[in-house]
């Protein structure tokens, strides 16, 4: 590959800010951002971009690997570099430009002395674990969208506090780009897409799929109260009920829709459970699931939610299977879905 100039995909690839210039100025342009080693979840927000600005707009992806979102023992040298794969896959989803800067480019003279700083929401959770890495991921995705200018940037739900970060800082900091979430991509076995995935043995994926599980566990035990909750009330009361409930034959099926209706709610509390219940199973494997956490948060702040939660929430888990640690979320809804100016729907500023 030239340093640049168009690759025989068709893509342009270039390593230079200088060179970053719009394909036709007055086009939209949609951002990727990604670390490289792309695989189908990459390919997807690729796609999504490359829909929402047409045939005539630019859909760039950057690949840098970003240092200052690694601390100390996390796997920095042996994240996987990949530029010519990235490229052609790139290209195939229907990317124009690949933007892989060097770090000197990035971050001419050394790491930066101003940087962007996540606030309260990034310490928690996966700030907690890793701290430091939001305020590098922000800083990174500040100087990206500075230097690539976009209409739109696209962003995976499986990173779901890095999204509710970047939406909060574009909206605080004024950035006046429209910040895109794609839903997570998961391979046939449900594991999320990461470019980590290819660090697990057999043995170990298999203990890594606890993961995905234990969330669909608290997604259905969720699921299943509501249908509960949903018959309950549909089920007539005192004399009328017990004669609809003989002539329906299912006694006892909505007698337990009236208990459960009537009983202290499970919400929340029966979400955690149900999934700890998985992972705690995990736990005992060989090799074991070493939980980091387990969360059902408010996405607008990425605080515990209570059990009497209604609205929007996102359950998130985060393990470590041998030396690989791995991420995952769901989102779900508890009672009426909030609307857009409440303050649990997604991206609220709380």
């Amino acid at each position: 590959m030239t340093q640049h100039g168009t690759d025989p995909a068709g893509v342009r690839l270039l390593h230079t800010a200088d060179a970053l210039r719009p394909a036709a100025p007055d086009a939209p342009r949609a951002v990727v951002m990604t670390m490289g080693a792309l695989h189908e979840g990459h390919a997807t927000l690729v796609r999504a971009a490359r829909e929402r600005v047409g045939a005539g707009g630019e859909v760039v992806v950057t690949v840098f690997v970003n240092p200052l979102q690694f601390g100390a023992g996390e796997d920095l040298d042996r994240y996987p570099r990949t530029l010519d794969a990235d490229v052609e896959l790139a290209a195939a989803a229907g990317a124009d430009t690949v933007f892989a800067p060097g770090a000197d480019e990035v971050y001419p003279g050394g790491e930066p002395q101003v940087r962007v700083t996540a606030g309260p929401m990034g310490g928690r959770l996966e700030g907690a674990t890793r701290p430091g890495h939001f305020d590098g991921m922000l800083t990174v995705v500040a100087k990206l969208l500075h230097l690539t200018r976009p209409d739109l940037a696209f962003f995976g739900q499986k990173d779901a506090q890095q999204l509710a970060l970047v939406r909060r800082m574009a909206r605080d900091l004024d950035f006046g780009v429209e910040i895109v979430a794609v839903p997570t991509v998961r391979e046939p076995d449900g594991l999320a897409l990461s470019s980590r995935n290819r660090y697990l043995s057999a043995v170990e994926r298999r203990t890594a799929l606890a993961l995905s599980r234990a969330l669909f566990a608290g997604r259905d035990r969720h699921a299943a109260q509501q249908a509960l909750h949903a018959r309950a009330a549909l089920a007539p009361g005192n004399d009328t009920r017990a004669r609809a409930l003989d002539a329906l034959g299912e006694s006892r099926a909505a007698a337990d829709a009236h208990a459960v209706a009537h009983a202290a709610p499970g919400g929340p509390a029966a979400v955690r459970a149900a999934a700890r219940a998985v992972l705690d199973a995990a736990a005992r494997l060989t090799p074991p699931l070493d939980i980091d956490y387990l969360a059902l948060v408010d996405p607008s702040d990425f605080t515990e939610v209570p059990d009497d939660h209604t609205g929007e929430a996102v359950l998130a888990v985060a393990a470590r299977v041998g030396t690989t640690r791995l991420i995952d979320n769901l989102p779900l809804t508890f009672g009426t879905p909030a609307a857009p100016g409440d303050p649990h729907h997604p991206g609220a500023v709380s």
